[in-house]
């Protein structure tokens, strides 16, 4: 490639193109997919002379992951490979990791939870088809910071956030513990089921070493090259312009992100209010069990509708739970996942304005030269490898997305289903049937069915 061929002087070639789209082109991943778009495929610029073909180039990036040219790029398609499909496991797993058996210590300094993380694998670096050691949140902490600075062209998934979220008081009760070592198990879940990171040595010591705190103070320099590479990229480098399928990335990922951000106050909100309005349903019931003691010809209508408003307390307590165990974590979970994917995708925006820097510099020079010089073409290997990268784990985390979010609103709805029906329909018309006997012995009472309601409602 000539350094000042076709392009005028301080006009950096731009990078390949894979046929983005818009942003109002993607649909919201929540939306039933579309089939895939036929005959995608990354299609460089017309202008741009590459410093190589790729044909002939190594696919394998320096990471160590493939690069798949077949597969469609663009930004639309990428966001609408969302499969339904329960089984997540089609290849063969090979390693299996569990959080459970929380246990509190006290010590004269302190005092912390830790759990058993246990790993069942067959691969052959691990010396035991098993392990079980136990672990504090400090050192999941400390696995996730190494898996960023070890790979940082890859999505890292979350931790649980550190400190005690708002409405919990005690950080060592059983609720928050639990709710936290679900999270837990869900983040070494993630990692053990990527095709990259699982093979991270960092992960493999995690789950191995007896004594992790000794392997912490050796400050052994394990950085891949890619990391290497990426740690001394600093703002100096300003990027022109973001492609346009990463910028529609970006913008989704911010939109998803804010939209997450108000359904969690929102949700928040409610778990509040059904709290205070418990509080004061749990002191309502008991006043028909006193009153009933007082009114002995009424004292078994009282004391249904005693039973009925306990009842009532009892459903609306297991769908509070159910929402602040179960919803919540998943919302602020995908919060901080949109936040470690905009933290890739600024990573990619540096290496890309190292690389339009580095190649402006070449062209600025207006010197022959028979080929490109290595540093540029390693900042371009770089740019790649963040591109196939930040793309796979993107299609990956959209295909867990979805079945997340599949199961949490199904399960959400499938809660307030029977909280309305089994403990207020059906229970209340049972107590109101047999107080309305008491009190007018002989009178018929007549319920509407369902279906004439929906009848009358429709009319």
């Amino acid at each position: 490639m000539s350094a000042a061929g076709g392009n005028g002087a301080g006009t950096p070639k731009a990078l390949p193109s894979s046929g983005p789209k818009s942003l109002r082109d993607m649909p919201h991943p929540l939306a039933a997919s579309s089939s895939e778009e036929a005959g995608a495929e990354l299609t460089p610029s017309p202008d741009l002379q590459l410093p190589r073909s790729i044909a002939e180039k190594d696919l394998s990036l320096p990471n160590g992951t493939p690069v798949d040219t077949s597969s469609p790029a663009s930004s639309s398609s990428l966001l609408n490979r969302l499969q339904l499909d329960d089984d997540l496991d089609g290849e063969m797993r090979d390693l299996f990791v569990t959080v459970d058996d929380p246990k509190k210590h006290v010590c004269t300094m302190e005092t912390y939870i830790t759990y058993m993380v246990t790993t069942k694998t067959t691969r052959a670096e691990f010396g035991l088809p098993e392990y079980s050691l136990r672990r504090r949140y400090q050192d999941f902490d400390w696995l996730r910071s190494k898996l960023e600075e070890s790979q940082p062209t890859h999505l890292i998934p979350p931790l649980p956030e550190k400190f005690v979220v708002k409405g919990v008081v005690d950080r060592f009760s059983e609720e928050f513990v639990e709710t936290r070592r679900r999270a837990l198990d869900k983040f070494l879940k993630r990692i053990a089921d990527h095709p990259v990171l699982s093979f991270n040595e960092h992960f493999h010591v995690f789950l191995t070493a007896k004594d992790l705190n000794a392997y912490k103070k050796q400050g052994m320099a394990l950085l891949s090259k890619m990391g290497e590479s990426v740690k001394y990229v600093t703002g100096s480098y300003k990027l022109r312009s973001r492609p346009l399928e990463f910028a529609a990335i970006g913008d989704y990922l911010d939109t998803f992100s804010l939209k997450l951000g108000t359904i969690d106050r929102i949700a928040q909100r409610i778990i509040k209010e059904e709290v205070e309005y418990l509080v004061e349903l749990r002191e309502y019931g008991p006043i028909y069990s006193t009153w009933s003691g007082l009114e002995r010809e009424l004292t078994e209508p009282l004391e249904g509708v005693s039973a009925c408003v306990g009842n009532c307390c009892t459903a609306l307590e297991e769908l509070t739970e159910d929402m602040t165990e179960d919803f919540l974590p998943v919302l602020r979970e995908y919060i901080l996942y949109s936040e470690s994917m905009k933290n890739v995708l600024k990573k990619r925006d540096q290496v890309q304005a190292e690389y339009e820097a580095k190649l402006e510099a070449v062209v600025l020079k207006r010197e022959e030269r028979p080929k490109v010089p290595t540093d540029v073409e390693k900042c371009q290997d770089r740019v790649e490898c963040f591109n196939a990268d930040l793309k796979a784990d993107m299609d990956r985390w959209q295909s867990n997305k979805r079945q997340d979010f599949r199961q949490l609103l199904m399960g959400m709805a499938d809660n307030n289903i029977q909280y309305y029906e089994k403990h207020h329909l059906v229970g209340g018309q049972e107590n109101i049937q047999k107080s309305r006997e008491i009190l007018s012995p002989g009178e018929e009472v007549n319920f509407p069915s369902s279906t004439k309601t929906e009848e009358t409602s429709a009319s």
